[in-house]
């Protein structure tokens, strides 16, 4: 009986050391294999030896992100090239620990695992690597190129410039999106164009404003004998007139009308030229020269209608604008008080 239980023991040891040695000579054997299952940012590499494994990743993950990324406005292109980008992944840091993975557990279950075939099913992400300052030189490259400041719409009535210089909507880039955006694409290897996103910026004063803004201008050029009348800065109408004769001359600058009358009185100026008349006050009639309609400008001096047609053309008056009856009674009732009256 005693010697049935060592043959017995004997054989339990054998046994015993056997099953290690082989698990030890199993495990031995895969220790410098990636277990199956094993993946690096959806590439499988079990099964593989580590030059093998790194080998592989190379080509399905880093070559293809090695070309050029361009962003695009229209017809504009920027682009950002792969040595600038310097994209780059740990290969071999990420095999390794891909190959530690693989290794966890004991050595009978690493073993038994290899034996029966069995997966880790172990999903890894490759440590991938940029230059964020070439993203942000891109970024300031477009910003210099595209941007746009806005600008406003402008009229020069100060030095007699009736044309209004138009406003221009700016743009401005969306600088965060777009730095977005390429780092999104560099390590996306289907992604080779980024859309550059850019916003309209609105000028403080549009063409349409600065319109509504002068309703009505006169401008008045007494070399050539003519008021010209402006609605929303655009010629409406030419009209004939006569101005001041020499040391009478109409005066030239920017006003505005100040007042305006319908058949008003003449109030004669307390001047030398004015005779007897001088500071009275001429009431509608015959002896009234100003006829039909009055508009005051600056200092006494008007637009006002006359019945010496005869004198539409030259200059004739006492300083003031002279029209045609039918024609001042036409302005009168197109233009407001305030509205700006440039002489030249």
């Amino acid at each position: 009986m005693r010697t049935r239980l060592i043959v017995l023991a004997g054989f339990l040891a054998t046994l015993t050391l056997g099953v290690v040695a082989g698990a030890y000579f199993v495990d031995r054997s895969h220790k410098d294999t990636i277990a199956a299952g094993v993946r690096v940012n959806d590439v499988p590499i079990g099964g593989l030896k580590p030059a093998q494994a790194e080998a592989k990743l190379r080509a399905a993950l880093l070559r293809p992100l090695a070309r050029p990324i361009r962003a695009r406005y229209g017809h504009r292109h920027f682009t950002l090239t792969p040595k600038a980008a310097a994209v780059g992944i740990d290969i071999h840091g990420t095999v390794a620990a891909a190959l530690a993975r693989s290794r966890e557990g004991g050595m009978f279950g690493r073993a038994w695992r290899d034996l029966k075939g069995d997966p880790v099913n172990a999903s890894l992400a490759a440590d991938v690597t940029y230059s964020e300052e070439a993203i942000q030189k891109v970024v300031r490259r477009v910003q210099r190129k595209l941007n746009r400041p806005a600008k406003s719409a402008a009229v020069d009535l100060e030095h007699g410039s009736i044309d209004p210089t138009p406003s221009v909507t700016g743009r401005r880039v969306k600088f965060n999106t777009l730095a977005k955006d390429l780092r999104k694409a560099l390590l996306d290897p289907k992604a080779s164009v980024v859309r550059i996103h850019a916003k309209p910026v609105e000028p403080a004063v549009t063409t349409a404003q600065l319109a509504a803004k002068y309703p009505h201008v006169i401008m008045i050029d007494r070399g050539a004998f003519s008021l010209k009348l402006y609605d929303g800065l655009k010629l409406v109408k030419t009209y004939g007139i006569a101005v001041g004769m020499a040391g009478l001359e109409t005066p030239a600058g920017l006003y505005n009308i100040q007042d305006k009358q319908v058949n008003p009185s003449w109030h004669v100026p307390n001047s030398a030229w004015a005779g007897d008349l001088a500071g009275q006050v001429i009431p509608p009639g015959p002896a009234d020269p100003i006829k039909a309609r009055w508009m005051g400008i600056y200092a006494g001096a008007g637009i006002h209608g006359t019945d010496e047609d005869g004198s539409i053309g030259s200059a004739a008056s006492h300083g003031c604008i002279r029209m045609h009856i039918p024609d001042v009674i036409d302005l009168y009732d197109r233009v407001d008080v305030g509205d700006p009256v440039y002489i030249a």
